[in-house]
C-alpha cells in the first residue's frame, strides 16, 4: 500500500539496490543481462517469460528456468496472484512506451507488462524506466498497464503530433477509461495499490518552442489540458485515482538533435522548458491541495539528466553527446540509452521508496 508522502518536488537520488542470494517472490531471477540473484526463495520458481526475463514465481511448477510461458493470448481465468499486486497505470510519450496495446494480452502474474513481452517495442530497442521499475528495482508484484504512446502531446489539438494516429494524453486516459477503470477481475485495483504516472511535455515543447506568441502563457494552456486529464482521474467517481506520480521535462535541449541546431534555438527551448517545469510543480501542489486524500510526487528528470550529462564519464558513458554506440548515454539522437534509463529506473525507486515499489 502506497504510505502518505509529502510531494517530493524535483528530487534525484542515487539509489542502489543491494542482490540478495536469492530472488524474493515475484522478482526478477534471469534474462539477458540480468546480473542479480538467479534462484528463488522457498516455495517460488524461477520460470522464464522470455530471453529478456524470468521471474520467481509463487507456487510454479519445479519446471527448469527454461520452460518458456506463453503470452499471446489473455488468460481465460483470472491467475493466481493478481489479487495481492499493485497496479501501475502509465501515461506519457516515447520516453515511456513499451507498446502496450489494449486488445492484446493484459498483465498478470509471470507477464507484469502484459503485451508485448518484456521489455517490450521501447524508443531504444531495450529496456527503459519502466521496465526496470516494473521488475527489477520492485519491492512487490507490479501489473503495468503502459498507456504511453510514441510521438505524445498532451492535446493534438494544441500541439499536433508527428502523426494523425498518435494517441495524446487524452487518448490514452479515454484507452485507461475503456479498459481497466473498471476494475476488472483481471485487474482488481483499488485506490491504494494503484499508481497513475504521467511523463509528457516533451513533444509538446519540442512541436512548438520555436513558435510566435507567448510561450510562457501557451504552457498554462498545456497544462489545463493536462491536469484536466489528472482532474478526471482523481474525481471520477468510477476511477477514484489517488496516487500520482509526475515526471518533468528533462533537457532536450542537449540531446544531439537540438546541439546541430544553432545556439539560439537551443537557449529558447531550455527556456520555454524551464517555464513549463516550474508551472508543472506548482500545479502538482495545487492539485495535492485541492483533493483530499491524494498523494502525489515528482520526479526531477530534468536535474537528473543534467547531473549525469554534465560529468558523463562518472557514469560510464563515453561523453553527453555521442548516440548509438555501446558506451552512449544517447540511444539515438533524441532519446537517452537503456542504460541510461536504469539509471532513471533506479531514482524512480527511491523517490517511491516507502511505497508499493
Amino acid at each position: 500500500m502506497f504510505s502518505k508522502l509529502a510531494l517530493a518536488a524535483f528530487v534525484s537520488v542515487v539509489f542502489v539496490r543491494l542482490v540478495d542470494a536469492q530472488q524474493t517472490a515475484w522478482g526478477q531471477c534471469g534474462g539477458i543481462g540480468w546480473t542479480g540473484a538467479t534462484t528463488c526463495v522457498s516455495g517460488a520458481t524461477c520460470t522464464k517469460l522470455n530471453d529478456y526475463y524470468s521471474q520467481c514465481i509463487p507456487g510454479a511448477s519445479s519446471a527448469p528456468a527454461t520452460t518458456t510461458t506463453s503470452t499471446t493470448t489473455a488468460p481465460t481465468s483470472v491467475p493466481s496472484g493478481v489479487d495481492k499486486a499493485n497496479f501501475w497505470f502509465s501515461f506519457g510519450d516515447s520516453y515511456t512506451q513499451t507498446g502496450f496495446t489494449t486488445s492484446g494480452t493484459v498483465p498478470a502474474p509471470g507477464n507484469p507488462l502484459g503485451n508485448p513481452p518484456y521489455p517490450g517495442y521501447t524508443a531504444v530497442g531495450g529496456t527503459n524506466w519502466v521496465d526496470v521499475d516494473t521488475t527489477v528495482y520492485n519491492k512487490s508484484l507490479i501489473l503495468t498497464y503502459n498507456y504511453a504512446y510514441g510521438g505524445a502531446t498532451i492535446n493534438a489539438s494544441l500541439v499536433q503530433p508527428y502523426e494523425p494516429t498518435v494517441l495524446s494524453l487524452i487518448d490514452q486516459v479515454n484507452e485507461f477509461m475503456g479498459q481497466a477503470a473498471s476494475k476488472p477481475a483481471l485487474a482488481p485495483w483499488t485506490s491504494s495499490n494503484a499508481l497513475f504516472s504521467v511523463w509528457i511535455g516533451i513533444n509538446d515543447i519540442g512541436n512548438s518552442y520555436y513558435q510566435s506568441g507567448d510561450r510562457d502563457a501557451f504552457s498554462d494552456v498545456l497544462l489545463d489540458s493536462y491536469f484536466g486529464q489528472v482532474q478526471e482521474l482523481c474525481a471520477n467517481a468510477n476511477v477514484g485515482a489517488r496516487n500520482f506520480f509526475f515526471v518533468n521535462v528533462p533537457p532536450i535541449d542537449r540531446s544531439p538533435l537540438m546541439l546541430a541546431q544553432s545556439a539560439d534555438a537551443q537557449a529558447l527551448e531550455k527556456t520555454v522548458i524551464a517555464g513549463f517545469n516550474s508551472k508543472l510543480a506548482s500545479r502538482v501542489a495545487s492539485f495535492k491541495a485541492a483533493n483530499s486524500g491524494v498523494t502525489t510526487w515528482i520526479w526531477d528528470s530534468n536535474a537528473a539528466f543534467t547531473t549525469v550529462l554534465n560529468n558523463p564519464t562518472s557514469y560510464g558513458f563515453v561523453d553527453a553527446t555521442s548516440y548509438g554506440g555501446a558506451n552512449d548515454f544517447w540511444g539515438n539522437n533524441y532519446h537517452p540509452s537503456s542504460a541510461a534509463h536504469d539509471i532513471w529506473g533506479k531514482d524512480v525507486a527511491a523517490v517511491l521508496a516507502d511505497t508499493i515499489w
